[in-house]
């Protein structure tokens, strides 16, 4: 069959090489194209202009459109497009897009782990300055890092920046983290129902928390609910968002079954970032994007101007012709265990190690899919000793976050610290659990790693924890198919990452540290 795209840049590659005809995320070969495109025009930037902060943020918010799930609209991509040509400028000629241009396999792989890294950053910068915070020195390393994925050949260079990205994501996450407790306060500890209520409702998605405080405040008045869905269930645990009454619960589960759960909502539904998938007749008529989001065909919420909120009127008035939610559950999911959360309970939490009542902490941050080989992380949660704590943030908490509901000593066996967006919290974590029992290698504590990956924001994270001195890593459900033989056999020897094997064999390895 003749190759009319190729991407893997997400855990659904096909075959878990390439997609080569069209996505299996959904996208058509031309919107993969034209990603390509882009990407090369961002490189042309970075390399024949100088970094500035608006230089930056176009690029970020380009990236970001990039992204797995995130835009499938080519129009909204020509648009962008067009604008990165303007400020690329000319003598194009000489660097050719698409990933296989690079005819090295290794230099190819080391330039793709880069690439899709930097697109995780630039996902969680474009979140941080939309909520009023930004920093040049990301924006700086958006541009060495594209340089060096345009044109870099030495693979030793090539991993320097990349272990380097590491450490610009722990900045950017922490930069997030920064500008979501400053606008929206630090997560509490909250029970949020999962059931419906008597009226109309507003289901919003994606991960993108001012676009709820904006909708919430627009529709206070509107006789409507606001329901959250996939990773916007965190949102109730944030004060300066719980307090509006009609937040009513979280509906439905992990972005993979938006299908269903999107055509039984009945009202409209927002998405706000990446996570849509293509679009289905049955709520074709009541779906809207917005920010980095697009789907052709589907009314796009225009950004802020002038310091002015979004306009959400269009969806308030459809919602309140709309039918009630059709219920899918009807009981509570508990969360909202942020760093400063886990800190509160520090030492109810130390006294349960020293005491034995904890043997180990398992993290199980990262995101959900439709494989059914992620079955597997239902059965590692379901089976884990009883004096084990699960640590999460993102989609993959779905999972089981309603299969492990016991405690010990009054601390809920699952810790959710918040969205892939959160999982700066669990290296915070992590880094006082070091520094509480004053172990030398982090890699001492009682953690071990169970990390199952999806799209580019889970490659930042990685890179992040590798940077943290984290190692001994699980990944899955398979490793990713950009890396090559040689680099991933690079990562196995250099910080003992590996994939997943079956689950009560991992559990035995994880429990005696392996």
């Amino acid at each position: 069959m003749e190759e009319k795209m190729f991407c893997f840049q997400c855990q659904e590659a096909c075959r878990n090489t390439g997609c080569t005809v069209a996505g299996m995320c959904g996208k058509k070969a031309e919107t993969a194209n034209l990603m390509d495109e882009l990407i090369w025009q961002l490189k042309l930037i970075a390399l024949t202009r100088n970094a500035d902060r608006k230089l930056g943020r176009f690029i970020v918010k380009s990236l970001f459109m990039t992204i797995t799930n995130a835009n499938f609209d080519n129009a909204a991509l020509l648009k962008q497009l067009d604008e990165a040509k303007k400020l690329a400028g000319k003598n194009q000629e000489n660097f050719p897009p698409g990933v296989l241009a690079c005819g090295n396999e290794d230099i190819r792989s080391l330039r793709e782990l880069l690439t899709y890294g930097l697109k995780g950053i630039a996902a969680y910068a474009e979140h941080a300055a939309v909520l009023g915070k930004e920093d040049d020195s990301i924006y700086d390393f958006c541009f060495k890092a594209l340089q060096s994925a345009a044109t870099g050949e030495d693979s030793g260079k090539l991993l320097a920046v990349i272990l380097e990205a590491g450490e610009i994501a722990v900045k950017t996450m922490a930069l997030l983290d920064q500008a979501n407790t400053e606008t929206f306060g630090n997560p509490q500890v909250t029970t949020v129902k999962t059931g419906v209520g008597s009226r109309p409702g507003i289901l919003i998605s994606g991960h993108d928390l001012l676009d709820l405080k904006e909708l919430l405040e627009q529709s206070k008045d509107a006789g409507i609910d606001i329901y959250t869905h996939c990773e916007m269930l965190p949102a109730h645990y944030y004060p300066e968002l719980k307090k509006y009454p009609h937040l009513y619960g979280n509906y439905g589960n992990a972005w993979h079954l938006q299908n269903r759960e999107f055509a039984s909502f009945n009202g409209p539904i927002l998405m706000t970032t990446n996570c849509i998938t293509p679009v289905q007749d049955a709520y074709k008529d009541r779906i809207f994007t917005t920010g980095a989001a697009g789907y052709p065909g589907v009314p796009h919420i225009a950004d802020r101007k002038n310091g002015k909120q979004k306009d959400f009127s269009e969806i308030i008035e459809l919602a309140k012709k709309c039918k009630v939610p059709e219920e899918l559950e009807n009981g509570t999911i508990t969360g909202g265990f942020a760093h400063a959360q886990v800190f509160a309970l520090a030492d109810k939490v130390v006294e349960a190690v020293k005491s034995g009542a904890i043997k180990r902490f398992v993290v199980m941050a990262g995101c959900d899919g439709r494989q059914k080989e992620r079955q597997y992380y239902t059965d590692v949660a379901a089976n884990l000793p009883k004096d084990t704590v699960i640590l999460t943030a993102g989609c993959a908490k779905y999972r089981y976050n309603k299969l492990v509901t016991d405690d010990i000593g009054g601390i809920p066996r699952v810790l959710d610290a918040g969205q892939c967006n959160d999982c700066y919290s669990l290296a915070v974590i992590a880094l006082k659990l070091k520094e509480v029992f004053g172990v030398r290698d982090i890699n001492e504590l009682p953690i071990s790693f169970d990390i199952s990956w999806y799209e580019q924001k889970a490659v930042a994270v990685l890179l992040a924890l590798l940077h943290l001195g984290f190692k001994n890593l699980r990944l899955g459900p398979t490793l990713p198919a950009f890396l090559s033989p040689n680099v991933a056999a690079l990562l196995v020897k250099t910080f003992d990452i590996k994939g997943i094997n079956d689950p009560q064999t991992d559990i035995e390895a994880m429990m005696s540290g392996k």
